[in-house]
């Protein structure tokens, strides 16, 4: 079993993410996942969709309309902005959202429609099963402790870390292409701990043209050497999973 993020373990009689991802091998047919500006992404299946971190850095008005939830894996400002969530669950009173701790006392407004969860949660939603991994952000600043930080694994097949290097045994990773808190050796080593058969680079919206160049560099480099599909997605592409 792979599963690490800092000293993380899994919880008893949980099995381990390399277990679920088992368990749910197959499940993940006809999925379409489409990124949107930055860390945010849209996962679809049978005409039901769930978006994760629409944050303040993803300008695409139309990212959560539809979804029946939105995952949020920390209170950051580039994956979490609150009035986008309330404005988006009073167009569509079926939209819940599943977060950490950490965002969930932001949405106070919410009710009963904001589902805090943890490492080791698993939970159905909008025909995905969803696998909670991870507790806290990566380190980031040596005068503030790293603030909650919960990674999504959808369908067994398909990560989202958010801003951490949590390491586990998934096909599709959805690996952090850039980030204050993060060096090129940093994305190089997770790709390698990770040995995913696909990799899409998100979380690039801090960077300009020439550092898009870079990053996708490194993906084609990590891409040949592992054998594997390891490319940034483009604002607005979608893959089938």
């Amino acid at each position: 079993m792979r599963h690490t993020s800092e000293s993380l373990t899994p919880p008893p009689g949980f099995g381990g993410l390399d277990a679920v991802v088992r368990r749910l091998a197959g499940r993940m047919q006809n999925v379409r996942l489409t990124k949107f500006g930055h860390a945010c992404v849209r996962l679809e299946k049978d005409a039901r969709s769930v978006v994760i971190d629409p944050g303040a850095m993803t300008p695409e008005a139309g990212a959560i309309a539809g979804a029946e939830a939105v995952l949020v894996t920390h209170e950051h400002f580039d994956h979490f902005e609150a009035d986008r969530l309330l404005t988006a669950a009073a167009e569509d009173l079926r939209l819940v959202v599943y977060t950490c701790l950490g965002v969930a006392r932001h949405l106070g407004q919410f009710g009963d429609r904001v589902q805090v969860v943890g490492d080791g949660d698993v939970f159905d939603v909008a025909g995905f099963t969803v696998t909670v991994a991870g507790a806290k952000h990566h380190f980031s600043h040596p005068d503030a402790p790293p603030v909650d930080n919960v990674g999504f694994l959808i369908d067994g097949e398909v990560f989202h870390p958010g801003d951490a290097l949590t390491i586990t045994d998934v096909p599709t990773l959805l690996v952090p292409g850039q980030a204050p808190w993060m060096t090129v050796p940093d994305l190089i080593s997770y790709l390698r701990a990770m040995t995913p058969r696909r990799a899409y680079a998100i979380h690039d919206g801090l960077i300009n043209e020439w550092g898009i160049q870079v990053l996708e560099s490194v993906l084609h480099s990590e891409a040949e050497r592992l054998g594997a599909e390891i490319r940034r997605l483009k604002p607005g592409e979608s893959v089938e999973l």
